[in-house]
């Protein structure tokens, strides 16, 4: 059967990643490399020459550094480009000139030139290597042209020194290589190449005939020059890719060689896998290792199925990618995912069927030969393919496959003994009925049997029950009765079509029920990551997320978890906090601290001490790992690579080291470290937030009292100057008005001050109550005659109950609250306007008003009106730092009361306040009246 069509549209979960990848990029300025063989091709020309284009084309274009090597062409195409001045560096008494980094992120132009990026920095320098400036030049938003050869890329390293007899020490990593805007290559011959140095355009006289002589040897400069273009190539492959993922294309371009090799848990698998790599390296292609989960794959015993974890972690140790797919055709899947991944040429194994099996049932390599017309298919001789071995990480587990094995091998005993025990039931109901029903009807309940024991036990008991069924039938439904003999041959043909019938009945059932363990698993497997993943996001706290984080894991992965947080300090610690069910015990912090200081891998089944029972995995995240890297960028203190670690203790080593398993399990690292992230950053804003209003709180109190100050001191100052300059000048009332003045703004003064002090000492814990038995007529004149002088003009209302009890309060205070409350109505109405206080009790508690007739308050503001610094008109209109209201809060609720605002319908503002009558006060004897 013909593989379908792919589907052309584009995959949405690659175009989000490519919408987010282009925003990353839009941040981050550009790099362009000019890539060349060797020294001499002209990389440093090349460069100079695009930067005066772009300088033409008007950007900005600035030289950092550019080591003209004493060559006259170069010096000519510096002129008139800007060039930064050089920073000095003073090494073992020698004067060195270096990039200066500081100098070209303050001048910040569009483009800067940095030149021989692989350079080794002079000791001392804020980054070891050039590379790493202009890293920090590109997280600022700039743009930078710079040159490297082939011979200081990380990778090439090892090849280059066995071709040349020569280590660079200079090296540049392959993945900031690789990120690169753009690469271009600038190439000539080697022939070309030589001449120039003869001629001392590369190097002077004396280095030139040393070169020659050395690592400019022909051969060599060949060599160079292969690997240059071959590593440009894999770059204009890699933007390929990008190309027909951004498209959607699907179908195959053999525009650079990728192999695909397939394998399966047979014994020819591992030399598949080597074969693959002296393929790939001979195409110099990137390859996949490919094993594809079929229903009769997942029918194999439990140890059989187990070696791949030695194959493909075998790959892996070889440089490929290792890929599982599951499907019910191996190479249906095989074929499609090779036109996902642009795979021109595919690797299988021979056929091991012959001849009749064969032609009944077509390899998968004979399927991949018949349908991949666009692509070509090696087969690979498996005559002497030795059997493979459990790897030694596998080694612990063997009792546990043990085990799962004899149970295996029960399961299996037990579904032959019921398909032996269905037979004999469908005999005795077909014994019973064929009175009554003909042949044909009884066949029925066979076929009805078979598969029942298909659907519940697999495909070998529904075979045997099969043939079981056919021979019951025969001897005791066909005549000659109680004989396997057939006295009409008719019955043959009925026998065969009731064995095919039952065989192909038991064989679909039992693959619709592997294929359902299959979905079952993988729906499962996503329902539990969406269950932790929904409750990460709706949990608050790190101790939260990490109970939630080990709950799951450990279900899933059948496993001891553990998730390691480290302090303030950057060290692991265990978590604190009762334990839970899954929880491991006992992780070992040093491993853990080393995971979370290097952000890999440690532990079972790694290259990190693989010999451990558990696996660490680091927490971290994409948003974390650039935080770091622009805080090394920035030379300030750097966090570790990780928020935390993921620690697990499996009972199974093979839940972990699949590698489809373990790709679930650094997805669940990867979900945890996001929700641990999203804590991080809640933290953080609200530490923000409350920076920010400490910030504002500080503004208003420094321009509140910069206005309420400043107007008293000037007229203490006017008034002190009259009286001490033109005293003898001065009447007596007028130096009386003077001294008036001088008094009540220093009056204010001490209240501003005051308040201020108050709400200091409020904010620091709640008030020290002086609680006295006091009577409220008793307060509320106390301050209206100290307020007196104030409320000239104004009517002043007080109605209070009659017999109203005594409150347990401090007299203080409260006189402040008042105070406050008839200040804040004197300040905000119309002068002359009346004021009214009113007090009652009722359910336990006096509640106080005052009443004013101005403007009110503005809707919505009945609460922000007790906000410290909240003022209801314009700042500077009405003097005063808006603290009056947030001190009698503090007040009333100290007093376990309420405080609220409302506007009146009449018009006004009315403040309300309430203090508990919850002792029962004590009795006052009135003194007897006075005789008339």
């Amino acid at each position: 059967m013909s593989p379908a069509s792919p589907d052309k549209r584009p995959d949405p979960d690659a175009l989000l990643a490519r919408v987010q990848q282009d925003e990353a990029r839009q941040r981050r300025g550009k790099l362009k490399v000019f890539f060349g063989a060797s020294a001499g091709v002209g990389k440093t020309y090349a460069m100079l020459e695009a930067a005066r284009k772009r300088r033409a084309e008007g950007a900005d274009v600035v030289v950092g550094y550019v080591e003209p090597h004493g060559r006259d062409e170069t010096e000519r195409l510096l002129e008139g480009l800007e060039q930064l001045p050089l920073r000095v560096a003073e090494y073992r008494g020698a004067s060195l000139h270096e990039f200066d980094l500081d100098a070209a992120l303050a001048r910040k132009p569009a483009l800067v030139l940095v030149d021989e990026f692989a350079h080794t920095n002079v000791a001392g320098s804020r980054h070891a290597k050039r590379w790493q400036d202009v890293e920090e030049l590109l997280a600022a938003g700039i743009d930078v042209y710079t040159t490297v050869n082939v011979q200081h890329i990380e990778s090439l390293n090892d090849v280059v020194a066995q071709i040349t007899g020569a280590r660079m020490q200079e090296t540049v990593p392959d993945k900031v290589f690789d990120e690169a805007d753009e690469i271009e290559l600038i190439d000539i011959t080697p022939d070309e190449l030589l001449q120039r140095l003869k001629e001392g355009k590369v190097y002077l006289p004396e280095r030139a005939q040393h070169a020659l002589e050395h690592f400019f040897r022909k051969g060599n400069l060949i060599a160079l020059r292969e690997l240059a273009m071959r590593a440009a190539a894999d770059r204009v492959d890699a933007e390929m890719r990008e190309y027909r993922d951004e498209q959607g294309i699907r179908d195959t371009w053999a525009a650079g060689e990728c192999l695909m090799v397939c394998i399966g848990p047979d014994a020819q698998a591992e030399k598949l896998v080597r074969a693959g790599k002296r393929m790939a390296t001979a195409l110099h292609a990137r390859w996949l290792v490919v094993y594809v989960e079929t229903p009769d794959l997942l029918r194999m015993r439990e140890a059989e199925r187990n070696r791949r974890i030695d194959v493909l972690r075998l790959a892996e140790s070889l440089g490929a990618e290792s890929v599982t797919l599951d499907g019910p055709s191996a190479s249906r899947v095989l074929l499609e995912y090779a036109r996902t991944r642009n795979v021109n040429r595919i690797l299988a194994g021979k056929p091991n069927r012959r001849g009749w099996r064969s032609w009944l049932r077509p390899s998968t390599t004979s399927q991949l030969v018949t349908y991949a017309r666009d692509m070509d298919v090696y087969v690979a001789s498996g005559a002497d393919a030795a059997r493979a071995r459990l790897s030694p990480m596998l080694a612990r587990s063997s009792a546990y496959l043990g085990v799962a094995a004899g149970k295996s091998d029960k399961r299996r005993w037990r579904g032959y003994a019921w398909a032996a025990a269905t037979s004999v039931l469908c005999t005795a109901i077909c014994w019973g009925l064929k009175a009554w029903f003909d042949l044909p009807n009884l066949i029925m309940i066979y076929l009805l049997g078979a598969s029942m024991i298909a659907a519940r036990f697999g495909r070998g008991p529904a075979v045997m029950s099969a043939i079981l069924n056919v021979a019951a039938f025969d001897f005791f439904f066909v005549p000659p009765f109680f004989s396997f003999a057939v006295s009409d041959t008719q019955y043959l043909v009925t026998f065969a079509i009731m064995l095919a019938v039952t065989l192909i009945i038991g064989n679909l059932t039992a693959s619709v029920r592997l294929q359902a363990r299959v979905a079952g698993h993988r729906e499962r497997r996503t329902a539990s990551l969406y269950a932790m993943s929904r409750e990460l996001a709706a949990a608050r706290g790190a101790e939260n997320l990490a109970r939630i984080a080990v709950r799951h894991t450990s279900e899933v992965f059948d496993s001891q978890v553990a998730v390691l947080l480290p302090d303030a300090d950057g060290r692991v610690l265990h978590p604190r906090g009762a334990s839970l069910p899954g929880s491991l015990h006992g992780a070992d912090l040093s491993i853990a601290q080393w995971v979370c200081d290097h952000g890999q891998n440690a532990g079972l089944g790694t290259d990190t001490l693989p010999g451990g029972d558990a696996i660490y995995l680091p927490l971290k995240n994409a948003g974390t790992a650039a935080a770091e890297t622009g805080a090394r960028q920035q030379g300030g203190a750097a966090r570790p690579p990780a928020l935390g670690v993921l620690a697990l203790l499996p009972a199974n080593p093979r839940r972990v080291l699949l590698p489809e398993q373990l790709h679930l399990l650094e997805t669940f690292a990867g979900q945890i470290a996001l929700a641990l992230e999203r804590v991080r950053l809640a933290d953080q804003a609200q530490q923000a937030e409350i920076h920010a209003g400490n910030e504002r709180m500080r503004n208003s109190l420094l321009s509140a009292i910069s206005h309420d100050l400043r107007t008293p001191l000037a007229v203490i100052a006017g008034s002190a100057s009259t009286l001490v300059e033109g005293a003898e000048a001065l009447t007596g009332p007028k130096r009386k008005e003077m001294a008036q003045a001088i008094y009540d703004q220093a009056r204010q003064m001490t209240q501003q001050v005051n308040n201020i002090l108050d709400m200091t000492r409020f904010e620091i814990g709640a008030p020290q109550l002086n609680l006295q038995w006091h009577p409220l007529e008793e307060i509320v004149g106390a301050v209206l005659n100290r307020m007196q002088p104030g409320l000239q003009g104004r009517k002043v209302a007080v109605q209070l109950q009659e017999d109203l009890p005594l409150a347990r309060i401090d007299g203080v205070l409260i006189e402040r609250v008042l105070s406050n409350l008839i200040e804040n109505a004197e300040k905000y109405t119309p002068p002359g306007t009346p004021i009214e206080i009113e007090a009652w009790a009722a359910d336990r508690e006096i509640t106080v008003s005052v009443v004013d007739r101005g403007p009110g308050i503005k809707p919505g503001d009945e609460e922000r009106v007790f906000e410290k610094f909240h003022r209801g008109v314009a700042e500077g209109a009405i003097g005063g730092a808006g603290l009056g209201l947030t001190i009698c809060r503090a007040i009333v609720e100290a007093h376990g009361g309420r405080i609220w605002a409302e506007n009146r319908f009449v018009g006004g503002a009315m403040f309300c306040f309430t203090l508990p009558l919850s002792d029962t006060p004590p009795t006052v004897e009135r003194e007897p009246e006075a005789a008339a």
